[in-house]
């Protein structure tokens, strides 16, 4: 009996709840319905206004990276600015909606220090520049590596050789190491060679030099170093170093790898591998 008189009471206030929020509704109606017709008509012009700043950005040659940022941040508070106005609207207190909000705002900043640390990142990569949009990178915390696309307020987004896109969080950026492969304008390509101990290593030496010389990727004015660099097991390893443009390195290296093997082929170098030596003794 108890239990049945609470429930009654229970469906009562929720009844009379829905009732009010009805009523609200209803009272509030028109000023509904130009506060959505304003939303729709504001995010029109505020995407409309974005192109332009873009636009601007673009004619003045700002850094792609700086210009990305600023789009999403000005993005962030140009709609923080309509939503408040839109609450306006339907008779919200726009002082009342601010003091919650700050409230708020603070409640979740201590729930979300991580994001907070990823803006904070985002603004020291645009201050810092330790790279910037079209730059290829190797982030070292997760080994991420590839082409920077776009650095935004939270994240950084790179593109792989293969075509895939890896969002790394600004905050784990500068908080780790990385590197920055395209901030100079030529690298080392540096490769090992193993020959095998009975082969002339002047000789070998000689045709890794000259293999370097004749690439098309090889900078002419730039020093080509051929060394002896370690003793191994099997092999004695050499050491080839050349200068190329930071664009082809790889191609430089694939090209380069490939000519060697066809030059050794041809003046008879043995590159070591692994090999079996099976003796069958007869009883």
């Amino acid at each position: 009996m108890i239990l049945s008189d609470f429930e009654k009471v229970d469906s009562n206030v929720f009844e009379a709840y829905m009732d009010k929020i009805a009523g609200w509704f209803l009272d509030k109606l028109l000023q509904i319905a130009i506060m959505l017709i304003f939303l729709f008509i504001a995010f029109k012009i505020v995407k409309f206004i974005l192109k332009l700043i873009k636009r601007s950005f673009d004619r003045t040659k700002l850094d792609k990276s700086v210009s990305g940022f600023l789009i999403s941040l000005i993005r962030a508070v140009i709609y923080a600015v309509i939503i408040i106005m839109a609450a306006s609207i339907v008779g919200i207190q726009v002082t009342s909606l601010v003091t919650i909000l700050g409230t708020t705002g603070l409640t979740i900043g201590f729930a979300l220090q991580g994001s907070l640390s990823n803006f904070a990142g985002g603004v020291l990569i645009l201050i810092l520049k330790p790279f910037k949009v079209g730059d290829y990178i190797i982030e070292n915390d997760k080994k991420c590596e590839g082409t920077v696309e776009s650095i935004d307020i939270f994240y950084t987004k790179i593109r792989t050789f293969d075509n895939r896109q890896i969002v790394i969080p600004n905050g784990s950026i500068t908080n780790n190491s990385l590197i920055n492969l395209t901030t100079n304008k030529d690298r080392i390509l540096d490769l090992s060679i193993g020959i095998s101990y009975d082969q002339d290593i002047k000789e070998a030496k000689e045709i890794l030099k000259g293999v370097m010389e004749t690439s098309k990727y090889s900078i002419k004015d730039k020093d080509i170093n051929v060394f002896v660099s370690s003793f191994d097991d099997s092999s004695i390893n050499l050491g080839a170093r050349c200068w190329v443009d930071s664009n082809d390195y790889w191609n430089a290296k694939w090209e380069i790898i490939e000519s060697i093997k066809y030059s050794f082929d041809e003046h008879e170098i043995e590159i070591p591998y692994n090999k079996l030596d099976v003796n069958l003794k007869q009883q």
